[in-house]
């Protein structure tokens, strides 16, 4: 019904294998450093992306220079898919033509999971250095994210120890067995990139009416609250957005605390067959949707089952 693509050292690390709360602040300085090298890094690869018993592949080619960060994401497999961006505005093809898709909004997607701003991973998590482990040829560390309640999940990532981009990244659910994996097999940092593609991107771009200043998307407050979110979820985006299939706009809000996401969808009751009470999850994303007052709410996240359900039961409208 909504799918989320939620599709980052050459540093001394000081930390022990058993780091305990004390040291989350030295850790987290270094995981700015992670945060921040997606972006400036020219690198080319291939990744795969592992849920439910299932795979799937992607080509990803990321570049950074005067005009900005650019990058090209291609599904290997099935039908092609292309996508392209640049400085968060995201370009496809349609009928062999380059068009405005839409911006980038929220959470990141692999190998841009991490969030530039860390401080929140204090309070919901305990960082612990797991040692070094090869991935695609490159030393990594490893690091396991452990979450102090049972309303989010654990996460564990490997960092090239260069260059400080993430390369793999997964998301363990119950008894710490992984719910879903992002991981490169293939991966070329630095040196001789192709860059043909960008100047395609820069001519498509040149007259284009940016996002920001179209009617599909804007910034809100709705009046909508949620009573439950777990401790250390901070709102990072409200909005009202035109949705494909939807006959009326849908009003979205993101949370975040810093490595998971929820987002609540709140929209008129059709009463269409998918708009039927369930609970559904892909990987390590649930989502929950019940009909509440003429109203179907809706929420996604990289939390387990109880979370979502205990956070949809909680919401109401407070008014503007």
């Amino acid at each position: 019904m909504i799918r989320l693509l939620f599709v980052f050292c050459g540093l001394s690390l000081a930390v022990a294998a058993n780091s305990n709360a004390d040291e989350m602040p030295s850790s987290l300085d270094w995981l700015e450093v992670v945060a921040f090298a997606r972006h400036q890094t020219d690198y080319s690869g291939v990744f795969v992306y592992q849920y439910d018993n299932r795979v799937e592949t992607s080509s990803i080619v990321h570049v950074y220079q005067a005009g900005g960060e650019y990058e090209k994401l291609e599904s290997l497999d099935g039908p092609k898919h292309e996508i392209i961006s640049h400085n968060g505005i995201i370009w496809g093809f349609v009928n062999h033509k380059m068009v405005q898709l839409g911006t980038n909004y929220g959470h990141g997607s692999f190998p841009s999971l991490l969030p530039e701003q860390l401080s929140a991973l204090r309070a919901n998590y305990r960082a612990k250095m797991l040692g070094m482990q090869r991935v695609a040829g490159y030393n990594t560390q490893v690091i396991l994210f452990q979450p102090h309640d049972n309303l989010r999940y654990a996460h564990e990532i490997w960092v090239h120890t260069d260059s400080g981009l993430l390369l793999k990244a997964a998301v363990l659910g119950g008894n710490n067995k992984v719910a879903e994996q992002y991981a490169f097999t293939q991966l070329q940092i630095g040196g001789k990139i192709d860059r043909s593609w960008v100047k395609e991107c820069d001519a498509a771009a040149q007259g284009k009416k940016m996002p920001e200043t179209s009617n599909d998307i804007k910034s809100i407050n709705s009046g909508w609250v949620a009573d439950m979110l777990p401790s250390g979820f901070k709102k990072i985006m409200e909005i009202e957005r035109q949705m494909h299939g939807r006959h009326a706009p849908v009003t979205q809000m993101v949370f975040s605390d810093g490595l998971s996401s929820i987002s609540i969808f709140i929209e008129p009751n059709d009463s269409d067959e998918d708009d039927e009470d369930g609970l559904s999850s892909r990987g390590a994303v649930n989502l929950y949707h019940k009909v509440m007052d003429k109203n179907l709410i809706t929420v996604v996240g990289e939390v387990p089952p109880r979370t979502v359900m205990q956070v949809l039961d909680s919401v109401r409208y407070n008014g503007k």
